[in-house]
């Protein structure tokens, strides 16, 4: 692989540089052809730079900023006036050409409006969506989205999604024709809202999809599909869902194995299968959310990711970059709409 650019919003998420300063060192020790434009405080990042080895000091750029859009601001004052922030800069990097793709930990708001506005959509894509992977059985793994970057989706933007998932679960994921769902209440045709109806009959109608049906929300994990496509609403719970669930499963098998000879027995047997599925659903390993739709790469990481949680983000990032995520996505987009028209 050639050289690489990535641009990282060091300030962005609950920790910040104390978290994505040693990502960003291992993820440049890992690949000699990475490069990283570092975007904080240039006092901060100075003081980082200084310790580093010739090789990690040519392959990392230090851009200053002063300003830093706080987890909690709202999206749109952050759009206003954080035009010298960390977020605002690595996006800016990606718009000029400086950067192939950029890394956040950030306000997931903030984020979303910032890379509307300076990165644009791709022609014919209406809106963006946020995609990440999940495990499934055998050791399989699902492409889920949106999973909040629009709560309110209509029928021509999840078929969209469906495209652009698509696309993604194919070069990344490296599968030949994924096959595609839509999440529904339920696997018959004449179940869910008529929005749902609808875009089911549009994915019915396109050869440039393998649908396969309506999958309800116990066939996430069933690998049934490669892709499942919903709204940021749905896509959102079922992703927190999730990851509650497993945690819960863990604790309890933990405090029952501090009860009576019996229960710490069951514990000794279920708790490693228990704790298997629990680092199979870890979200760090899975960690790098694409904002896909957009005129460049933008990869969102958890805001309380770890070190390594980002270092998979960064990866993710490396990934997309090296497929040429979205002009494949255009080329697929354009021909959707040549074969609909």
């Amino acid at each position: 692989m050639s050289r690489l650019t990535l641009a990282l919003d060091i300030m962005g998420g609950d920790f910040g540089p104390h978290i994505i300063l040693p990502a960003a060192l291992n993820s440049l020790l890992e690949n000699p052809n990475l490069h990283l434009i570092l975007c904080g405080p240039i006092e901060l990042l100075e003081a980082w730079y200084d310790k580093q080895t010739p090789d990690i000091q040519s392959r990392s750029q230090l851009s200053d900023c002063q300003q830093v859009v706080a987890m909690d601001e709202a999206p749109i004052a952050a759009l206003r006036n954080k035009k010298d922030s960390s977020m605002r800069r690595m996006l800016n990097l990606v718009e000029q050409g400086q950067a192939d793709g950029c890394v956040s930990a950030g306000n997931t708001g903030a984020l979303l409006a910032m890379a509307y506005h300076v990165l644009k959509m791709l022609p014919g894509v209406h809106r963006p969506a946020l995609i990440s992977l999940m495990p499934t059985v055998d050791n399989g793994k699902v492409y889920l989205l949106d999973l909040g970057a629009n709560v309110d989706c209509d029928s021509e933007v999840l078929f969209q999604y469906a495209v652009m998932g698509s696309v993604l679960a194919e070069l990344v994921g490296k599968l030949d024709k994924p096959k595609v769902g839509l999440l529904n209440v339920g696997s018959e045709q004449n179940k869910g809202n008529e929005r749902v109806k609808s875009t089911a009959k549009m994915l019915r109608e396109s050869s440039s999809i393998h649908y396969i049906g309506y999958v309800e929300g116990n066939d996430i994990f069933s690998q049934k599909a490669d892709v499942i496509v919903t709204d940021g609403f749905a896509g959102n719970i079922a992703l927190k869902s999730c990851e509650g669930l497993t945690k819960l499963v863990i604790n309890e098998v933990k405090k029952a194995s501090n009860q009576n000879w019996l229960n710490r027995i069951l514990a000794k047997i279920a708790l490693p299968l228990l704790r298997n599925i629990y680092l199979r659903m870890n979200p760090d390993q899975y960690n790098g959310a694409s904002l896909i739709g957009l005129r460049g790469i933008v990869v969102k990481s958890h805001g309380n990711a770890s070190s390594e949680a980002f270092l998979y983000a960064i990866r993710q990032a490396v990934k997309e970059v090296s497929m040429q995520v979205p002009t494949r996505i255009k080329d697929k987009i354009e021909a959707v709409l040549r074969e609909r028209h």
